[in-house]
Formats: C-alpha cells, sequence, structure tokens
C-alpha cells in the first residue's frame, strides 16, 4: 500500500456540501488508471476545512469508490481527541491507512508531537503514514526524531517534503539510515518525485495524479524501471532518464504549483476541465482568477494534459 503511486484527488465542494459525485469521479479515475493508493483528506482534500461528518461521507465515498485500490484516510486535527474520533471514522469507513499531520494553531513541541502519535498508534488499528509538511504546519521533524517516532506500533510510512535538486539520492540516504527497516520513504512535492523515486523513494504521494494518473503511472513506471535498470548495471540513474525527462514535460505546471500551492492550481485546473463544479474550494480559499487561471489553461496546453 504504501509503495508506487498514491493518487491524492480533490474533496471538490458544491455549495458548502461535499461534491460525492464528483470525489467519486475523480476517486475512480484514479483506480482505473492503476494508482496502488489513493489518498483522500490530505492537503489537497482540504481537510482541515472539513467537519467531522463531512470528512466520514468523503472517505466513504472514497472507499465505495476505489474498486478494492486501498484509500489512504487524512486524520489530522488540532486536538487528539478529534483526531481520534477521524480514526475510528476512517476505519469504520473501510479506510485501509490513515495519514496523520501535526496539526497546530500554537505552534507543538517535539513531546507534544510525540505524545499525538503515541495516542494515535496505541488507539489505531490501522497503519500510520506520518505526514512531514512545515509549510502548513509550522513544525520541522529532524531525522532524528523522525526515527523516534518510527519506533511506535502501526507507524508504517513517512510522507515528506521535496527535496531541493539533486538532493533526493542524500536525503533519501539520511532518512533511510534513521528509521527502522520496513517503514516505506514516500515524497510529496509532484516536480521532486522522479528524481527521488530514482533515488530509492519508495513512495509517490502525488496531487497531480488526482486528475491526472495516467501520466502520473507513466512516470512512476519509469522511474522504477530506471531504478531497476541502474541497479543491474550499477550505476544511478541520472540526466538523460526517460522519468526525468517525463516529469519535465510537466515544468509549466510544476512551476505554477511552486508558486501557487498545488492546491489551487489543481482546483483550478478541474474546475477549467469540468472535473467539478466552480467554486469547488471553501471560503475563503479560491481557486485562481483572471491571470492566473489563464496561466494554468496555458500550462495544461504546454503540457499536454487534458481531460
Amino acid at each position: 500500500m504504501f509503495n508506487g503511486l498514491c493518487a491524492f484527488p480533490l474533496t471538490p465542494l458544491a455549495g458548502d456540501d461535499v461534491d460525492e459525485a464528483a470525489l467519486v469521479r475523480l476517486v475512480a479515475r484514479a483506480a482505473d488508471a492503476g494508482a496502488d493508493s489513493i489518498g483522500v483528506l490530505g492537503s489537497t482534500g482540504i481537510y482541515s476545512y472539513l467537519r467531522r461528518e463531512e470528512r466520514r461521507k468523503a472517505v466513504e465515498a472514497a472507499v465505495g469508490a476505489a474498486q478494492g485500490t486501498p484509500v489512504v484516510a487524512g486524520v489530522g486535527a488540532m486536538r487528539t481527541r478529534d483526531v481520534l474520533g477521524c480514526v475510528e471514522d476512517a476505519h469504520v469507513a473501510g479506510a485501509s491507512g490513515l495519514l496523520l499531520a501535526p496539526v497546530s494553531y500554537q505552534r507543538l513541541t517535539e513531546e507534544e508531537v510525540y505524545s499525538l502519535y503515541r495516542d494515535v498508534s496505541s488507539a489505531a488499528e490501522l497503519p500510520i503514514v506520518v505526514y512531514d509538511n512545515p509549510a502548513t504546519t509550522g513544525f520541522t521533524f529532524s531525522d532524528e526524531f523522525h526515527g523516534r517516532i518510527a519506533e511506535l506500533p502501526g507507524i508504517a510510512a513517512i510522507k515528506f517534503p521535496p527535496p531541493g535538486p539533486g538532493q533526493a539520492a542524500d536525503r533519501v540516504a539520511r532518512l533511510r539510515a534513521a528509521v527502522p527497516a520496513g517503514v516505506s520513504l514516500g515524497v510529496s512535492g509532484d516536480w521532486a518525485a522522479a528524481e527521488a523515486l530514482l533515488a530509492g523513494c519508495d513512495a509517490w504521494y502525488s496531487v497531480i495524479a488526482g486528475l491526472f494518473p495516467k501520466t502520473a503511472r507513466a512516470i512512476v513506471d519509469l522511474a522504477l524501471s530506471g531504478r531497476k535498470s541502474g541497479q543491474q548495471s550499477g550505476q544511478q540513474s541520472g540526466q538523460g532518464d526517460p522519468a526525468l525527462e517525463a516529469s519535465a514535460v510537466l515544468e509549466p505546471v510544476w512551476a505554477l504549483f511552486r508558486a501557487h500551492g498545488s492546491l489551487r492550481v489543481a482546483a483550478t485546473m478541474a474546475e477549467i476541465l469540468g472535473f467539478v463544479e466552480t467554486p469547488c474550494l471553501p471560503r475563503p480559499l479560491q481557486s485562481l482568477e483572471a491571470e492566473g487561471r489563464a496561466k494554468v489553461e496555458e500550462a495544461l496546453r504546454l503540457s499536454g494534459l487534458g481531460a
């Protein structure tokens, strides 16, 4: 479950309600394209903007549409009590794994974050992905702290932020050395995925796969093939690798992700292509308008993406 491609679709809204029909279409699209797992209620899935009952509805809809593909459900919340409630709901709804970020308003200490993961791992029956996302949580995991958290029962994987260009191999090696054997390492930040997979990363937690899963699936398959070829020849894959080239085609989209954040860009693409209603984000969040929307349309054209 924590290997290969994990597609993260939007949780679109229609008015003030979760648009279950649109969510079902996005999840089914990812499952049909061969995603290894589907992540609902991640950052792209706007989990922090939804009430508990809305989250439960989204997980139930995703599990029903996933055609047996494992569903990993985001359960982050401000209070441990609320996290545990979402954990219970995800289990009952049929999720196969949990994604947990240390969400806060007051900046959390290491001991507070450790207590969160300890309490959840003690209560949860499903494997847990540690969601390392300092840009939104304000908490930075050290490698040593990742190792400490990963020793808790039930911690199965880490979703870590994108390394800088040329830094993926070092990042994967350092993190691999810090955590117990068998803990899966997965990269977020779509523009860094091909390099990270070639460097030995186990999984790609992908925003673009929530809209264009066949495109993301092709990059994963090229990277895994390139990694295998490199291992057999004793050489590292690098410049000119087909996976890197396939990712580079999407640079117009990656540039917008880096500039505006992947959520707003993904929502804008989904609206332009008619995958969701307009607007699909909860206020005060808004998809891109005017010049930004024109840039998204141009990026879709330059990247060869479409419905």
